[in-house]
């Protein structure tokens, strides 16, 4: 079965020929600003395997940029989804109650930590949605104009969330965008000042919280912060606890609600159910917690979730839409979560995790071109410099080990402000060999390339 398979390219390069087709195709059809990274037109996907149209079977470490922690295909979950079609594919929420949307909301509210008891939950169809409506609901409740948010953040490519995004790439010549957005510093610790000890880290990046309420907006005109628990495409870097503790002794002093983007750290990725559980545990849960992208197995579902004091300030027809909480989306979660509880998945993250990061900090030692490695959980950021005294970036070595890994069947993605990090989010249900076969395409590309 190909869940269980390796690795194998049979043909000289990729793209095969047929992929090569396809992508041709692609390029006519398709806009150019929707990028072709991959040489790789896939077949079939099961597990962590990927097999192409021409037959060469990759490992996938980018699962869908962070959607498929529970895998391609699992068999559970085809099983939901066709049951829920064969008794229907939509009912708008606003027009018919299905039980779906209903008993989902219920399982997030048991399981999300945000701070409150009573807790409520409303759909929609992507992380972008999920952190817009957030900002609404926020808006809403504290009657305030503004948010802040972070460099290195990503939050999306809708008008607002493009302008909460710290990197203008994604929003090149699109403006002008929404007022009420101001920016401070994330602990980027491996990039702190020169000179700068560890110990004064956290105070320098939350003077630049205060600061922002000096030069930009008073703390009582903002509605929200807003953190990813660990960075995505800024880097995979992970927001320290103690930092968090101080962000949410801020939030309580100023009456700011307190917003985790978990899009990309949610359901197991971190080695918990979601990231803000190591929040909750240091007494810093947020207020609204945001999820998306491994929520369904694939479909497209997003989730907002806030203590009901806050979710019902919100007035009627400000949020919602069309396909929100579809049926067949909800059926996939479920089963997700189901699974995801079951097997134990945030166990395995850290099991995943600890394996690939004690060959990748071996590769300190061997290859001076690392400069860091970090992250949580089966969530790890893998940073390339040319010389780690600079610590200039090195974005075209990334490039090239990305491009060399997948000639011979490791599917891996850059991030980072700077191009220079390699991001590891392989599905949670790889097996042993797969990672391993993985590591060693990784550190034989990392070889050629250096």
């Amino acid at each position: 079965m190909l869940k269980n398979a390796l690795p194998e390219v049979i043909t000289k390069q990729v793209p095969g020929p047929k992929a090569a087709t396809i992508i041709a195709r692609r390029e006519n059809a398709i806009p150019g600003a929707i990028k072709c990274v991959y040489p790789l037109v896939i077949d079939t996907g099961e597990g962590a395997m990927i097999e192409d149209v021409d037959g060469n079977r990759f490992v996938d470490w980018v699962g869908g940029v962070g959607v498929l922690n529970i895998g391609y295909s699992h068999p559970e979950i085809v099983a939901a989804v066709k049951a829920q079609t064969d008794k229907y594919f939509h009912g708008m929420f606003n027009i018919v109650t299905h039980e779906g949307y209903v008993e989902l909301a219920e399982t997030l509210n048991a399981i999300v930590p945000v701070r409150g008891v009573e807790k409520m939950t409303f759909l929609a169809n992507s992380g972008a949605e999920a952190d817009e409506n957030a900002i609404k609901i926020a808006k809403a409740f504290t009657k305030r104009p503004n948010i802040i948010v972070f460099s290195g953040a990503f939050h999306g490519r809708t008008m607002l969330t493009m302008t909460m995004t710290s990197k203008k790439a994604y929003a090149h010549g699109l403006g002008p965008f929404p007022d009420g957005i101001y920016r401070a510093q994330f602990p980027y610790l491996y990039r702190n000042p020169a000179g700068m000890k560890q110990e004064d880290a956290i105070d320098y990046y939350t003077q630049s919280i205060y600061r922002v309420f000096e030069e930009a907006s008073p703390a009582e005109h903002v509605a929200a912060i807003v953190v990813e628990p660990l960075q995505g495409e800024g880097g995979f870097i992970p927001a320290p606890l103690e930092w968090i503790k101080v962000v949410r002794k801020i939030c309580d002093d100023h009456g700011i609600l307190l917003i985790a983007d978990e899009v990309q750290t949610g359901f197991c990725r971190t080695g918990k159910m979601f990231a803000s559980q190591y929040w909750q545990e240091a007494g810093a849960e947020p207020d609204i917690i945001t999820t998306a992208k491994s929520i369904a197995a694939g479909l497209p579902l997003s989730a907002i979730t806030a203590r009901k004091e806050i979710m019902e300030s919100v007035k009627g027809g400000t949020i919602g839409g069309t396909y929100c909480g579809n049926p067949v989306a909800c059926a996939a979660a479920l089963k997700v979560i189901e699974i995801m509880k079951r097997d134990h998945l945030d166990q395995r993250a850290r099991e995943i995790g600890a394996i690939a990061t004690a060959r990748f900090n071996s590769w300190q030692d061997t290859y001076a071109v690392i400069g860091d490695v970090r992250g949580l959980g089966a969530m790890i950021g893998i940073e390339f410099v040319k010389d780690r005294t600079s610590k200039e970036p090195d974005p075209e070595l990334v490039a090239a080990i990305v491009n060399e890994a997948a000639q011979n069947g490791l599917i891996i993605e850059s991030a980072g402000v700077y191009g220079n990090v390699i991001r590891f989010l392989a599905p949670l249900v790889i097996t042993d060999e797969q990672l391993t076969a993985g590591l060693d395409i990784f550190e034989k590309a990392i070889s050629k390339c250096v």
